[in-house]
């Protein structure tokens, strides 16, 4: 009896000092982990009678709340640490698809991505949390700032307004650094319709938006693909230039109207044009866009080259964050020379997000080099200690710097010259002195209807001295020099502060 009664008692000491372990394990290791997560319903209720920090677009031109939580209706401030807050949006949906929103139920965009911050329950905020504690004041999360520039967002928002509706995104980057200067979709959505603690009206704006088949919930501009029509010749150009097939821009190239292909069906040049004499430079080629001359280019360098190269300016790349998750454009491995030659053009089954368009365009900008696109500038906690920081970072080499200066000449010669296809809405008639880079597309998208074409364009400016890069897709827009560059145009001038 006392022999059973002795390992009954030890038993039950080994369970409290196994309980006591884990009770002490939990608290000293395990707070911040156990604090995110969703089923945790004290911190669900918690979270909002304390301030989340502030999201700011701090990207030049003076920094701009973009975010920040504010006494709920009928709930007066104070420091008992019993004010609800609500989540406020200032600008809703001018930066809708960078904020995404923070609801009752969870959070998207820079909201979720940097949530441990927002929030407060970062591990690198725990001595700021406990000062809190111990002065008596309510918790309050850190602010994140972005390095997006409030006067290119807006008006890359406005661009995108004035296109007549249609489904399009743009993003605008720094070349040299790789920050996100601008991020907008269209058709977009208004965050504060979320901000509601009400969880049946919340049900209800959340099914609505997902009802509605314009899908204003989907950032277009990282998250939505496009065929890139002849701004992929910005790609096959390098290629042809890297491989050494093709001694530059002078060389001459075989373009005939229209193209035999392998397969025996013809390619035509846009309008069945012909291009120059026949057997124009590569420069000729780029700046009338010839197709059957670039074709001619991506048959000699051969379908998997074109995408080795693709993929060095950042093409098939499915791990990419900016924090939010980057849809891969795709350049697929052809090896049948009739469909190389439709790759070639931005054509088969090649497809691009506008973020992959800017990249193209910020590569050959940046001496070949392509940097890590990103939208952190710093997180800084409530007393304004920086936390975070981004540091630029290189993405790849894209090319080598004789190359990019080959296709910079091509690209300022589609602008310039009144040839060119983007003279007359970015060049000298619309932007006088101010000199930028660029290349059109007009994309077949399946659809039977020519004015359906996708508009597409890919720059930089200025030419000389690049600050920023844009990349542009209208679908359904027609030709991109007369319904994607203009929008580019805008946030350019925004940017630069030019008034023409």
């Amino acid at each position: 009896m006392n022999r059973a009664l002795s390992r009954l008692s030890l038993a039950v000491l080994i369970m409290f000092a196994l309980l006591l372990i884990n009770v002490n394990y939990v608290q000293g290791f395990e707070p911040s982990s156990l604090a995110t997560k969703p089923g945790n319903a004290r911190v669900f209720e918690q979270q909002f009678h304390y301030q989340r920090g502030s999201i700011i677009a701090a990207g030049g031109g003076g920094n701009v709340t973009i975010a920040e939580s504010r006494p709920a209706q009928g709930s007066s401030s104070n420091n008992t640490g019993n004010t609800t807050y609500s989540r406020s949006y200032p600008y809703g949906s001018v930066y809708a698809p960078i904020t995404g929103f923070d609801s009752v139920y969870g959070s998207t965009g820079i909201e979720q991505a940097y949530n441990k911050y927002l929030s407060g329950t970062a591990s690198n905020l725990a001595v700021h949390n406990l000062v809190s504690l111990l002065t008596g004041k309510p918790k309050q999360g850190a602010n994140v700032l972005l390095t997006v520039s409030a006067k290119a967002q807006q008006a890359a928002y406005q661009g995108l307004q004035n296109d007549g509706g249609h489904q399009a995104g743009v993003v605008a980057l720094d070349p040299t650094t790789g920050a996100i200067l601008a991020m907008a979709s269209t058709p977009t959505f208004n965050p504060n319709k979320f901000t509601t603690l009400n969880g049946t009206k919340f049900d209800q704006i959340d099914k609505a938006y997902l009802s509605d088949p314009a899908q204003p919930l989907l950032n277009r501009a990282i998250n939505e693909t496009y065929p890139p029509g002849s701004s992929f010749k910005v790609i096959t150009g390098s290629a042809g230039f890297s491989t050494g097939k093709y001694a530059g821009p002078t060389a001459t190239i075989a373009a005939p109207q229209p193209l035999t292909l392998p397969n025996g069906n013809q390619l035509n040049n846009d309008g069945g044009e012909q291009c120059g004499d026949g057997h124009p430079p590569i420069l000729e080629a780029f700046y009338l866009s010839c197709n059957t001359a670039f074709a001619n280019i991506g048959m000699k360098v051969g379908g998997p080259t074109l995408q080795q190269y693709a993929t060095k300016f950042g093409w098939n790349d499915s791990t990419l964050t900016i924090p939010m998750q980057v849809s891969a454009s795709v350049v697929p491995r052809v090896t049948d020379k009739s469909f190389t030659a439709l790759s070639s053009i931005g054509q088969f089954d090649d497809q691009a997000t506008p973020l992959q368009e800017a990249m193209d365009a910020a590569a050959i900008a940046n001496h070949g080099t392509l940097m890590r696109p990103y939208l952190l500038q710093s997180v800084q906690a409530p007393d304004l200690t920086t936390l975070a920081k981004t540091q630029p970072s290189v993405l790849s080499q894209a090319v080598s710097s004789q190359v990019a200066g080959d296709m910079q000449q091509m690209m300022i010669a589609v602008t310039q010259n009144p040839a060119g296809t983007a003279y007359q809405t970015a060049g000298p008639p619309t932007v006088g002195t101010l000199v930028i880079a660029g290349k059109t597309g007009t994309a077949e998208n399946g659809l039977t209807n020519t004015a359906t074409d996708d508009a597409v364009f890919t720059c930089f400016a200025p030419a000389s001295d690049p600050k920023i890069a844009v990349g542009v897709i209208v679908k359904g827009g027609g030709f991109g020099a007369a319904a994607a560059a203009p929008i580019a145009v805008k946030i350019i001038e925004a940017y630069l502060g030019v008034k023409q």
